[in-house]
């Protein structure tokens, strides 16, 4: 068990005082067995007109946050402190009839995934069906946690990471093509990829920590900003965390705010400002992960 300690601060500035648009923030984690939220805070300037909480459809936190008065910043850092407790990638248990693939979903299950399972892109020369049939065949006896182990493995020591400060991700064929990409990119990568064998997969949002480097520069990739990467359903072991960019199983160093059918729904902060272009100089997002 590991106490942590995130401070996440997003600054917008802009050439003169401009009219802010509602804004929806995701940053307050899912509280579950295996992550205990203890406190939290936030700090927003200009002060807000109007606050309100809800969920959205998949279950999370969302402060939608309006504004009355024009400025020329804008600002929301959020901190919270929590109890992680990370699954053990030895201690995923996986139903008999599912270990070795292909196999279907329960009729139950099914219903509910049916959208998870769904492939967001195309992929006209079936470039990343290959690649996925390749670490199927290719895994003996085609275990299911071993073909998806298999796969997390090779995005990590075959694809560069590329921070990339742009919105939205790149198509999963342009990621195989240059073997590059962000951490959202090789999420939605491996996602493509492993729905292409019939298995569900989800998007997540959130923070990435080193328990031997926290509050260090280095270690795991893509610390300092949010993070992104994939759950699987695997029946009998539940949504099972894959970080593609660190060869990371089981949720360990990765703390949940957001999970989505796609990364477009578990963006951490969206809104607008009425003005021109010209108007906005910068965006600037920080990431503090500690260690008590």
């Amino acid at each position: 068990m590991t106490i942590l300690c995130v401070r996440h601060r997003t600054e917008y500035q802009y050439r003169r005082p401009v009219s802010l648009g509602e804004h929806r923030l995701m940053s307050r984690p899912r509280d579950s067995h295996d992550l205990r939220l203890l406190d939290t805070a936030l700090i927003v300037a200009p002060q807000p007109s109007e606050l309100r909480w809800m969920h959205d459809v998949f279950g999370n936190s969302i402060l939608v946050i309006s504004f009355a008065d024009k400025s020329n910043s804008l600002v929301f850092e959020s901190t919270f402190r929590a109890e992680h407790f990370p699954i053990p990638e030895q201690t995923i248990w996986v139903e008999p009839y599912a270990q070795q693939l292909p196999f279907n979903y329960s009729a139950e299950d099914s219903a509910d995934l049916a959208c998870t399972k769904e492939r967001q892109f195309p992929d006209p020369e079936h470039a990343i069906d290959q690649w996925a049939k390749f670490h199927v065949d290719t895994t003996p006896e085609r275990n299911t946690l071993n073909v998806l182990i298999a796969m997390t493995r090779a995005v990590k020591s075959d694809f560069f990471y590329a921070r990339r400060e742009d919105t939205g991700v790149q198509e999963p064929t342009e990621t195989l093509s240059r073997k590059s990409g962000s951490c959202r990119d090789f999420a939605v990568f491996m996602m493509e990829a492993v729905r292409s064998i019939g298995l569900a997969a989800r998007f997540v949002s959130g923070y990435l920590y080193d328990e031997k480097l926290v509050g260090a520069q280095g270690g795991l990739v893509g610390g300092g900003a949010t993070h992104a990467w994939l759950q699987v359903y695997l029946p009998g072991a539940g949504w099972v965390e894959f970080d593609p960019t660190n060869a990371l199983v089981g949720g360990r160093n990765l703390i949940r705010v957001a999970v989505a059918r796609n990364a477009s729904q578990a963006a951490p902060l969206a809104g607008a400002f009425t003005g021109t272009p010209d108007d906005f100089l910068s965006m600037h997002v920080t990431v503090e992960v500690t260690a008590e």
